[in-house]
């Protein structure tokens, strides 16, 4: 599914004096099939943009007490029009995720089974058979690498911290969504944590989730494993290149109040003496031109 706005603005509590504008006319498109990262600070928009996606947050000409409502904006999704009055709201959450940040903090049921079914019956057109339901359980909680056999009877509470974050992204993709969306997936994880809950995005890009977005403070998260990244301040977007020509940008990116990849700071403190290295900022593509530049010089 093709995310496609154009002109996207939003204002919280409009026409009151506490008017705040977190989305300024942004048009950004996402392509099917990407990882996409979504970077910026505190308050920079990209909260705002990701609820949009999925209706959460509905620009007015979609509302019906709005359909005088006129906007030269756009927001679609594969085939809904979210500026649509007629948009199949529930069908389009059905397509599109969202995982919150800490989204173990969002887990309620009884048992981990019933809180990984909560989100299929939620939005199945009519009741699912119990055969049906029990496969979309068992295939969710297996895909995020969790033993079904060992955990779906359990309560959710009793799981450790990372199994309850796995728990929780499954009952978000029971429903085989085309497009994963993330706020701070790796947000409070170590660095072993968040190395494996990013492995498990990939497995779900690769074989769940056609489209996966990740919103992150962390620049080494979104250099290793994004496509492109669109960078947000001020509710506008600045930026949307790939990593490895998004972190050329360096003094520009500090301006906007963002950090840079450990890779993109070696690569500084390099070119600082006189040395240039030219790489898509990954850690194994610097160690690699860095092995080669060695080898060459000996």
């Amino acid at each position: 599914m093709r995310i496609q706005a154009e002109h996207l603005s939003y204002v919280y509590n409009e026409k009151s004096p506490f008017a705040a504008r977190a989305l300024n006319d942004v048009t950004l498109t996402v392509e099917e099939g990407e990882f996409f990262g979504i970077i910026g600070h505190t308050g920079s928009g990209k909260s705002t943009f990701i609820q949009h996606l999925n209706g959460l947050i509905r620009i007015p000409s979609s509302l019906k007490k709005r359909k005088k409502y006129k906007s030269d904006t756009v927001l679609r999704v594969g085939d809904f029009d979210l500026a649509s009055p007629k948009t199949d709201f529930r069908a389009l959450r059905r397509s599109v995720g969202m995982v919150f940040q800490y989204p173990e903090y969002q887990l309620f049921a009884e048992t981990v089974f019933d809180d990984v079914a909560f989100g299929y019956k939620n939005f199945a057109a009519e009741k699912p058979r119990k055969e049906e339901l029990e496969d979309a359980v068992r295939s969710a909680i297996e895909m995020v690498g969790l033993d079904y056999a060992a955990v779906n009877d359990l309560s959710p509470f009793d799981l450790s911290g990372g199994q309850k974050r796995r728990a929780a992204i499954a009952g978000v993709i029971v429903t085989k969504p085309e497009v994963l969306v993330l706020d701070e997936p790796a947000a409070g994880l170590d660095p072993l944590g968040k190395q494996e809950i990013m492995q498990l995005l990939h497995r779900i890009h690769r074989e769940w989730c056609k489209t996966v977005i990740i919103v992150s403070h962390d620049m080494d998260e979104i250099s290793e494993n994004c496509t492109r990244a669109a960078v947000f301040s001020e509710g506008t977007v600045k930026y949307v290149l790939p990593p490895a020509e998004l972190f050329v940008h360096t003094d520009e990116l500090r301006e906007l109040g963002l950090d840079i990849p450990l890779t993109a700071k070696i690569c500084e403190a390099l070119r600082r003496r006189g040395i240039e290295i030219s790489c898509d900022f990954t850690a194994d593509d610097l160690v690699r031109k860095l092995l080669a530049r060695r080898e060459g010089i000996c």
